[in-house]
């Protein structure tokens, strides 16, 4: 099962502000995003679904949180307390492939254990206090870009590291 990170960062690394806003609309970028999770598990953070206020439509919404209490009442969503137990249950789902959708501390654990990554370039920077973690150069290798409408995507893979 492929585990992937998919993420839209401005220039200066800002994926949000800690109100939960995205400081930008991008339709393109929105549709691209849709495209690409449909149909597939998307694990998230508990501040990440609450920004989105419901789960994403045809997706399998997991949220990640350490409140043993949350309970959501969607069909669904299913939570976890941790990014291990979640990828978990998806293996033994099957899945081909899951999406890590944010936010910035799901994505700091997440780097260290996905196999691609999705990331949306925008075209500029912003304010914000929410930030991308830093992509590792020596890990993470761009394997082809493609050029969208006030955004690139660089799509990543994971170098194979010898011991």
């Amino acid at each position: 099962m492929k585990k992937i990170i998919i993420s839209a960062v401005a220039k200066n690394g800002v994926i949000g502000r800690s109100n939960g806003k995205i400081p930008w609309h991008s339709k393109e970028e929105f549709q691209h995003f849709k495209n690409t999770t449909l149909g597939f598990p998307a694990l998230m953070g508990r501040l990440t679904f609450g920004t989105l206020g419901k789960p994403l439509k045809g997706r399998l919404n997991i949220v990640i949180t350490r409140n043993n209490k949350l309970s959501y009442d969607f069909t669904d969503l299913k939570i976890f307390n941790s990014l291990h137990s979640a990828c978990s249950f998806c293996e033994k789902q099957n899945y081909d492939k899951i999406f890590i959708i944010g936010g910035a501390k799901i994505y700091g654990q997440a780097i260290k254990i996905a196999d691609e990554m999705i990331i949306s370039e925008m075209d500029f920077e912003t304010d914000g206090d929410v930030f991308f973690p830093e992509i590792d150069e020596n890990v993470w290798k761009i394997k082809t870009r493609e050029k969208k409408d006030g955004f690139e995507v660089l799509f990543y893979v994971r170098e194979n590291i010898e011991n």
